[in-house]
């Protein structure tokens, strides 16, 4: 009976072997052999051994070695395909900031449009009587009559509120108040 060393020894005897062969450089004698060839020579110079148990070993061990390449070549496509995937969302990303800066942009640029109007009517109503001031911006939207109304002069407000309708006037005097809050 051949202990398990001798087994372990006679099994990685050929790879050795054909490992050696393969840092040497070729001569003319010497044969380069395909993976498919070299594992025919193995199976064929196992069969040699009378021990069954040392071939179904040979066998299962070239057979894990394969579903590791396999595995191997698995994981490389995985690899590309969440590469490629990686890639997609930086772009996708990257579009996204761009179109919220843009937008940022252009609210910005809305709100800085919006101030320069008010300013423009805050200068054009605090020319005006306060009677004509009033009936101006009783029918202005409120949100835009009291940020007017916010940046003229209190005695002039005071004024415009008294003139208006009492409900109207009521109305942007509350919006009033809790603008200034």
């Amino acid at each position: 009976m051949v202990n398990k060393w001798s087994l372990l020894v006679l099994i990685l005897l050929p790879f050795l072997a054909i490992a050696q062969a393969q840092d040497k450089k070729p001569t003319a004698e010497e044969k380069i052999y395909s993976q498919k060839d070299f594992d025919f020579a193995i199976k064929k110079r196992l069969r040699k051994f009378t021990n069954k148990g040392l071939i179904e070993l040979s066998n299962e061990l070239l057979k894990k070695e394969k579903d590791l390449k396999l595995a191997k070549m698995e994981l490389k496509k995985r690899e590309e395909a969440l590469k490629l995937t990686r890639n997609d969302l930086d772009k996708r990303f990257k579009e996204f900031e761009k179109k919220r800066t843009d937008f940022i942009g252009c609210l910005s640029k809305n709100e800085q449009e919006e101030k320069k109007r008010i300013t423009h009517m805050v200068s054009t109503v605090s020319g005006m009587r306060p009677k004509n001031a009033a009936e101006v911006l009783s029918v202005q939207d409120a949100d835009i009559a009291v940020k007017i109304l916010g940046r003229l002069k209190s005695e002039k407000v005071a004024k415009i509120f008294n003139l208006m309708d009492k409900a109207v006037s009521a109305r942007l005097q509350k919006q009033y108040l809790n603008m200034k809050k």
